[in-house]
């Protein structure tokens, strides 16, 4: 089984999500965090994700994802959702490079994937995709509950007519038959 297959089933499908690409990064910038002991968890390899939940209104999140050197499991580390996506630096379409930033809300990483095919196909192009397929999803609902109103609005006004109509030829009926 691929990594990609392994993070899909262990880390996505039990939380009902739903893996759209994973790209493998190395982090561009050695984080610096003085207050942890030295030595660490060791070496590991780091995955960025994009998966959806399958729940509707469906969320796009992007995830960091880690596997242990020594272990075959893969760890969620970091989550965050689409909207916390604040900028992605790094796309040129003057420079094929595989480095580039992730800015979110409350945090910045710079990443180099291992070629700059894999960045943009894997997570870049899928998070276009993604925002795009969301974007028309909901353009398309919200088109269909129009036309929906519309015809709901359409068989009100013949049940207004129909009703009055019918109430016109009761009352004529009732006067008739009083005399």
């Amino acid at each position: 089984m691929s990594a990609k297959s392994a993070i899909s089933k262990e880390v996505f499908a039990p939380h009902d999500e739903r893996m759209l690409a994973a790209v493998q990064v190395k982090r561009r910038t050695k984080k610096k965090i003085p207050f942890l002991a030295t030595g660490g968890q060791g070496e590991y390899l780091t995955y960025i994700c994009l998966s959806v939940t399958n729940k509707k209104p469906a969320l796009v999140s992007v995830t960091k994802v880690k596997q242990f050197e020594g272990s075959s499991s893969f760890v969620r580390r970091s989550q965050w959702t689409l909207e916390q996506l604040r900028q992605v630096n790094g796309i040129d379409p003057n420079r094929d490079c595989p480095e580039f930033d992730l800015v979110f809300e409350n945090s910045f990483d710079q990443w180099v994937a291992s070629t700059a095919s894999e960045k943009w196909n894997s997570i870049l192009h899928s998070a276009a995709d993604s925002v795009t397929s969301a974007v028309q999803k909901a353009s398309q609902a919200l088109n269909e509950r129009g036309e929906r109103l519309g015809r709901a609005e359409e068989r009100t006004a013949e049940m207004m007519n129909s009703s009055q109509q019918f109430a016109e030829t009761a009352h004529k009926l009732a006067m008739k038959h009083k005399c």
